[in-house]
């Protein structure tokens, strides 16, 4: 008895599934031609556009309707049929001004990936959606005709292949219907598979961009190494100039104090208050190396914490905001943080600003991203150039997969944008 039961159970479950199958496969046909033809016609009009500048306000507006759409159906892929299309779009920072992302869009492989796929998804996608839902109700056709209803259609109607005379071949379109419906059954779940399979087959990253990707990892590893050999040495030669210099004088002063303690115990008090004074130096120096290395309040508070105090610490008038519901992991806290102290320190020494605005916020979309804005407003014409403080932030970021983007017209203001793709605990 519990055999049979489970069997009816499986049955009714499979049965569940082809109607699920197909209705899914119904709705996403009448959904996806209508998108995928708007999305393309837009994109075709407004990157048209560019060269009378129209274009360019348009098109970040219409790509990101794009890949919402792409990224809509990467959803549906791995929910409905666990198969899974991995996003690979480039980060994109909001701050940016509307020619620099729309040349980064344009740029994007992934952007030409999804005008390729949109094609193919208003012409065999549809097919193939629609599918699982003509093979689960066409049948139903074939039945209504053999149980009379073929008086009604005019002569020389075909069903599939039959042509329906009279009762004889209306029986036959019943059975061909059930033909096509036993093999429903076991199809069309695999062709709503086959849809997705297909949108995969397209959207999915090329061989020559995951080399491409390859390449650009290998160089921003090569510059995170050379960034800590550099900084290691740094380190040391802070260690020899600063507290190891002081704690050496201090000894050959505690050593004279020794000789000097029975002869001249006056200058050996002046000896000793010289010597404590060296070790407050010493341990200052310290504490600002130790801050320089991985400030304590960073490990104890978060990033945000972190951010405002080092605002607290700047000559001009900082506002901050920080939005973040939980903390990144230590490596991408560190390298926002350094990145965030060198900008700020950029808007002091070279902007003449006299207020800066620092804004700190995740957002969820493709898989989280920490995304921090830096605005003064000082005298503008910042740029990401050899030699520049920004060069080496773009260098740190670019370890995390992190892009920055600066906007600084002559005169002002500035605006530097940083993203870290990363998620909160």
């Amino acid at each position: 008895m519990t055999t049979i039961e489970t069997k009816s159970g499986s049955g009714s479950t499979r049965v569940r599934g082809i109607g699920l199958a197909a209705v899914r496969g119904l709705g996403l046909a009448l959904v996806l031609l209508p998108g995928a033809v708007v999305c393309f016609t837009l994109s075709l009009v407004s990157i048209a556009l560019i060269p009378i500048g129209i274009g360019l306000v348009t098109t970040p507006w219409v790509l990101a309707g794009v890949r919402a759409f792409a990224d809509w159906r990467r959803v549906l892929a791995a929910q409905w049929c666990g198969v899974k299309i991995p996003s690979a779009y480039r980060p994109i920072p909001k701050g940016a001004n509307p020619w620099t992302r729309t040349f980064a869009l344009l740029r994007d492989p992934a952007t030409w990936r999804d005008l390729r796929w949109l094609p193919v998804d208003m012409s065999a996608g549809f097919v193939t959606a629609l599918l699982p839902a003509l093979l689960l109700f066409y049948p139903l056709e074939g039945f209504a005709i053999a149980a009379g209803l073929w008086r009604v259609f005019p002569d020389g109607y075909w069903y599939g292949f039959v042509p329906v005379t009279g009762q004889p071949s209306a029986l036959a379109a019943g059975v061909l219907g059930l033909v096509i419906i036993f093999f429903a059954h076991f199809l069309t779940p695999r062709l709503l598979e086959a849809h997705f399979r297909l949108t995969r087959a397209v959207l999915a990253a090329g061989q020559g961009e995951l080399a491409e990707r390859v390449r650009v990892l290998t160089e921003t590893r090569r510059d995170a190494v050379d960034t800590s050999a550099a900084e290691l040495r740094r380190i040391e030669r802070d260690l020899h100039d600063g507290a190891q210099a002081r704690l050496v004088a201090m000894g050959m002063d505690l050593g004279t104090i020794e000789m000097l303690l029975d002869k001249d115990p006056e200058q050996a008090r002046r000896l000793l208050a010289q010597a404590r004074q060296s070790s407050v130096d010493a341990l200052s120096e310290l504490r600002e190396l130790v801050r320089g290395i991985h400030p304590p309040v960073l490990a104890e508070r978060g990033l945000g914490d972190a951010v405002k105090a080092l605002a607290l610490r700047l000559p001009v008038a900082t506002e901050v905001n920080v939005e973040l519901p939980g903390r990144a992991d230590a490596p991408v806290e560190s390298a926002a943080y350094f990145a965030v102290s060198e900008v700020l320190t950029n808007a002091v020494k070279h902007a003449n600003a006299d207020r800066i605005w620092i804004d700190l916020h995740h957002v969820e979309e493709g898989g989280g991203m920490l995304r921090i804005s830096v605005t003064d407003n000082g005298k503008g014409g910042a740029v990401i150039g050899a030699g520049s403080g920004l060069a080496g932030v773009e260098r740190r970021l670019g370890t995390f997969d992190g892009v920055l983007a600066v906007s600084s017209p002559a005169g002002g203001p500035t605006m530097v944008t940083l993203e870290i793709p990363c998620a909160l605990s």
